[in-house]
């Protein structure tokens, strides 16, 4: 008997509600349920009560800018192995980039957003996710 697949859960992070309607429009498929959060406090609340498979991450956040939050993430044993993709209108210095990677990223992009680019990486790591999950199964199964 096939049971329905659960909802791989994604977080988008952006302290603008366009920015945020934007990514759900690009994203939305009924296989993902896709958490918003508009501060890197919202977003730490969301993690401690969801499992996510990746995080998309706004740079540019009053209180608590994305580095900060990716670092708070990867500080955290539940966060901890949560790919991250940093998300910026900011400048392209090289300089930038290298902190975001510093801070835990596992890719930075670039506004505006390329739709295909987006979701690909995301698409790869719900992939990975899932088969995560189903290790997981085996492993309990055993």
């Amino acid at each position: 008997m096939n049971t329905p697949r659960a909802r791989i859960k994604v977080l988008l992070v952006d302290d603008l509600a366009e920015n945020l309607l934007a990514l759900r429009s690009l994203l939305r498929r009924d296989d993902l349920e896709l958490l918003q959060a508009k501060s890197g406090r919202e977003a730490l609340e969301l993690l401690l009560d969801h499992e996510v498979a990746v995080a998309l991450i706004d740079v540019q956040m009053p209180e608590m800018d994305g580095f900060e939050l990716a670092e708070l993430m990867r500080g955290s044993e539940r966060t901890r192995h949560v790919p991250i993709i940093l998300v910026t209108a900011g400048s392209r210095e090289e300089q930038r980039v290298f902190r975001g990677y510093d801070a835990g990223a596992t890719d930075f992009l670039f506004k505006p957003l390329e739709p295909y680019a987006v979701q690909s990486k995301v698409d790869t790591f719900v992939q990975l996710h899932r088969q995560r999950q189903l290790l997981d199964e085996q492993i309990i199964d055993m």
